[in-house]
């Protein structure tokens, strides 16, 4: 292309590799799909590729599928890059986002898209960007597709049939046949997932070539054969202990494996192996599995389902926390799937049966302390003390000894080599796989020469704390907070116990009445909301539950010290000493501070995709410690040494020999080479497709094919319509596939902002479309109800439409559930209520969003075409505008719509003549009166005046 030909000076120096220089020049000639090995840079040609277009101006470019962070990663690079290469005509990138900017302000700036030029980022999940082009709409004109240079899709694996990314380019190749396509992807495993698969994707992308670079691609591998880095491969042995766990968990999830196989015979099991079982997608492949069957699976198998979530879980906290917090992690997981004593209700997962599961706890907790710490013991010994009854063993992980090894050879060798040899800062990264590791790091390095000389009278003679480098101070620390925490586990248990008898009796469980609380909690708070101690002292807080059910422990946020001082009166000296600082403008801080030398920091990170090669750029390490694996950022470790030849670098990546963690790794490296060899195979094989011309838009004489009407009662002459099949679409639909779906099945989409329905069929057809989750939720709140007697009142056939998902079972109850007493707060007596209240209504079941397309196109055949502009009247007051943007700002009118006192009968009066909720919180009764009537101001006056000690 000229543009890039023309900026090619500008971003040359951006791409150093060979292989980099060649795929820029390859995306810049034709449309393709390119398929990308992790690691190797792929969001750097990204903005290179957007920066050779923004500098040469006059170009808009529409950035699809780019996550929050990417959108920050591109407009940082392009703005650095226009600075460098000092380009005029380039403008950056431009974002419009439904979050954070106000509807006038993304008016104002797709009202002048034509300036913006750059890059363009429209957040699509609330609502289309071409929906603005297609007419009787309030953003009609904003923004048109022949208006986009082109279009750069990230993520492309996640583009499937029914997204809005697939919507998008639908509407773009139709609209303009001379914008460019790129699509980028480095991810290859999900293009070897099915029939087809790339020729599938690339049907959705509307591309015909597809590029791929694996990292065993001649140019690939000959750019990073360079200039190697320094690689020094560090094996560490794992303890007994740790082995024989890890052999327990394997076993565990090697049963639970083969009972998933026998209760699910038909399925395809070929992946059900303990090789993919190490993988974190290992779950989401069975759950996808199961969900078409899900309300046939026995609840053995949900069970079972849900155990391999948490032995993969165990396996990772193994390799990775310390063992106090492993085996504080295992009482949590045990306290869960137990039933609470007294009941007979039998919870527990199949696997905490087995032998192995015992070797689990036994072995971990061996490798805390030895001897008793029961409940007694634990409550009457002093918080912070060690029981006498206990003897500390606190195995350390093996890595930790190895890392200080390793920091001290680092340490020798900057002392003798204290004159750079090169343009790096010396520093030293020491890279892991979550911010949990990070912290324990961190807390590792800061207390290793630390010595727990405050518990030299307990029960402790371990050899450790005579070595110069231990874990020893952490450990013990960890184990007081452990005891602590153990202690305020049992009551909190206790008391949720209580109240979950309470909920489930009505009262005391024996005699049906209130139940009181125990002496030791009368007049105090419960267990799980006691005060915090001064200082912060661990004893305070207790353990808390997650959404999901999951004890977790909550952690101490610093005590206010207005608090601590409080009703302690300053003197004058104080006075005068806080004045004094108040006003010190630091001019003096050089003599007290000074910036720590680069050379002498040691960095703990958490591995983060593609941001790791902006760490690695502005730290400029000396020294790469991979504490745990990662093949993608051992390749953005090649890149980066390839790319900077005056820069040495030397990596140490430490790994548990015989382990999980060494399994995985392989098999991840495996399963990434035979993707790519799998697509190089489908890709010499792929047939071309001739029904698109070379810009991916379907034939005219195609187009006309399909708008001709061959049922034709009794057999008579063809009849072709004068255009496609309308159908009048409410803007927030948009969120759902079914727009995407009937749009590609060539119906003319109108999208408007409707008051009564969400899709106009004709002129007598009215749809309500309401997915299960959303069905239950218009239940809940009476909008349902609303819905339906609005849609009589204006439409002759009006229809409730029931969709379920693609990939999940036709049913609304399991079938063992079926046989129960059905209550009249269930869905199934609410639409029996609903149906005998409005008995004109229809209701129409749908499997899927396809089987949805299809029914909308038999309700259409014999019927005329609806009319946009009496649809959006319908429903509205008079004087009422519907171009009002206050009326299509969904988030505002859902909480307006939850104030008591706030129906559905006058809410519009609100949104007329009020500006936003702050107003209406700031109204005089009276005021609100004029607008609602004087019963309804009432309540919406008191819930904004009303006290928080009422």
């Amino acid at each position: 292309m000229t543009t890039i030909e023309a900026s090619q000076s500008q971003v040359k120096l951006s791409l150093p590799l060979e292989y980099q220089k060649d795929l820029f020049h390859e995306i810049g000639q034709e449309d393709e799909l390119v398929i990308l090995a992790r690691g190797l840079g792929l969001l750097r040609i990204i903005t290179n590729f957007l920066h050779a277009h923004d500098a040469a101006g006059d170009n808009l470019i529409l950035i699809v599928g780019a996550d929050e962070r990417e959108n920050w990663w591109i407009g940082e690079a392009l703005a650095e890059k226009a600075a460098v290469s000092q380009a005029v005509k380039a403008r950056g990138l431009s974002i419009v986002n439904t979050e954070s900017q106000t509807v006038a302000a993304r008016w104002n700036l797709l009202g002048n898209v034509e300036n913006i030029g750059g890059g363009l980022v429209i957040e699509y999940d609330v609502k289309t960007p071409f929906e603005y082009a297609n007419g009787f709409s309030q953003y009609a004109g904003l923004i048109k597709p022949e208006t986009i240079t082109g279009m750069v899709v990230l993520h492309a694996d996640r583009v499937i049939a029914t997204s809005l990314e697939a919507f998008i380019l639908r509407i773009f190749r139709q609209k303009n046949k001379s914008g460019f396509i790129k699509a980028f992807s480095d991810n290859p495993e999900p293009f070897c997932t099915g029939f087809a698969p790339l020729a599938t994707m690339m049907r959705n992308l509307f591309l015909r070539k597809p590029s791929l670079w694996p990292r065993f691609h001649v140019t690939v591998a000959k750019s990073l054969e360079v200039k190697q880095a320094e690689v020094v491969e560090l094996e560490v042995a794992m303890t007994d202990s740790m082995r024989e766990i890890q052999t327990a968990v394997l076993e565990c999830i090697e049963v639970s494996i083969s009972e998933l196989k026998k209760g699910n015979t038909v399925l395809d099991m070929e992946d059900w192996n303990m090789d993919s079982a190490l993988h974190k997608s290992f779950d989401i492949i069975i759950r996808r599995q199961l969900d078409p069957v899900w309300h046939r699976v026995s609840w053995k198998t949900r069970q079972i389902v849900n155990d391999l979530t948490v032995l993969r879980g165990i396996l990772h906290s193994l390799l990775t926390c310390d063992c106090v917090t492993f085996y504080q992690h295992l009482e949590t997981i045990l306290a869960t799937h137990s039933p609470p004593a007294g009941t007979t209700r039998q919870s527990q997962s199949p696997w905490l049966f087995l032998d192995a599961a015992h070797t689990i706890f036994s072995v971990a907790k061996s490798r805390v302390y030895t001897g008793t710490a029961s409940k007694a013991v634990i409550n009457s010994n002093p918080i912070g003390k060690i029981p006498s009854t206990l003897t500390p063993v606190l195995e350390e992980q093996p890595k930790w000894s190895l890392l200080t090894e390793i920091l001290e050879e680092i340490e020798r060798e900057a002392h003798f080599n204290q004159v750079p040899q090169d343009s790096t800062y010396g520093t030293t990264l020491i890279m892991c796989s979550d911010e949990k590791t990070c912290r324990q790091i961190r807390e590792y390095l800061q207390t290793m020469n630390e010595r727990p000389l405050e518990d030299a009278g307990d029960n402790d003679t371990d050899e450790s704390l005579k070595k110069e480098s231990s874990a020893a101070f952490m450990m013990r620390r960890r184990l007081r907070g452990y005891l602590t925490w153990k202690s305020d586990f049992s009551k909190i248990s206790a008391s949720l116990f209580t109240e979950d008898q309470k909920a489930r009796l009505g009262g005391n469980p024996s005699s049906g009445g209130p139940r009181r609380q125990p002496d030791s909690f009368r007049g105090k708070a419960p267990p799980n909301k006691r005060r915090r101690l001064r200082g912060g002292a661990s004893a305070a807080s207790g353990p808390g539950r997650s959404a999901t059910g999951v004890i977790t422990i909550s952690e101490d946020k610093p005590v206010n010290v207005a608090e601590l001082f409080s009703g302690v009166k300053p003197t004058e000296e104080e006075k005068a000493l806080k004045q004094e600082i108040g006003v010190d403008p630091f001019d003096n801080m050089e003599d007290y501070f000074q910036p720590y030398e680069m050379g002498d920091l040691i960095v703990v990170h958490p591995y983060d995709g593609d941001m790791d090669e902006r760490v690695l750029e502005e730290l400029k390490p000396r020294y790469v410690i991979m504490y745990e694996l990662d093949p993608a950022f051992i390749r953005r470790v090649e890149v980066y040494r390839s790319s900077h030849r005056d820069r040495n670098i030397r990596v140490y990546f430490m790994y548990y020999g015989n382990s999980v963690e060494e399994q995985r790794y392989l098999s991840t490296v495996r399963k990434e080479k035979d993707s790519f060899t799998k697509l190089i195979r489908e890709k010499g094989n792929m047939s071309i497709t001739l029904t698109l011309d070379s810009k991916g838009v379907d034939d005219p004489q195609e187009v006309f094919l399909r708008t001709v009407n061959t049922r034709i009662a009794g057999g008579g002459r063809l009849v072709a319509t004068a255009e496609p099949p309308r159908v009048i679409v409410d803007v927030r639909e948009f969120r759902s596939s079914l727009p995407s779906l009937l749009h590609g099945r060539n119906t003319l989409l109108v999208p408007c902002t409707l008051t009564v329905g969400d899709y106009i069929l004709s002129p007598d057809i009215c749809v309500e479309r309401k997915s299960i989750k959303d069905l239950i939720g218009s239940f809940k709140d009476g909008r349902l109800y609303n819905q339906c007697e609005t849609m009589l009142l204006h439409y002759k056939s009006p229809m409730l439409l029931i969709e379920f998902d693609q990939n999940k079972s036709f049913n609304l109850e399991p079938f063992a559930d079926l046989t129960s007493t059905i209550g009249q707060h269930d869905l199934q007596s609410k639409l029996v209520l609903l149906t005998i209240a409005f008995p004109r209504i229809k209701i129409i079941w749908s499997s899927s969003p396809y089987q949805t397309a299809e029914i909308f196109e038999e309700l259409k055949k014999n019927q005329p075409e609806p009319d946009p502009l009496t649809a959006i009247k319908i429903g509205l007051e008079d004087g009422e505008d519907s171009t009002n943007p206050r009326a299509h700002n969904q988030a505002p009118l859902d909480i307006l719509r939850a104030i008591p006192g706030i129906t559905s009968k006058n809410y519009k009066n609100i949104m007329m003549d009020v500006e936003n909720i702050v107003e209406l919180s700031n109204m005089e009764e009276k005021e609100i009166a004029a607008l609602i009537g004087p019963e309804a101001a009432r309540k919406v006056y008191q819930f904004f005046n009303k006290s928080v000690f009422e």
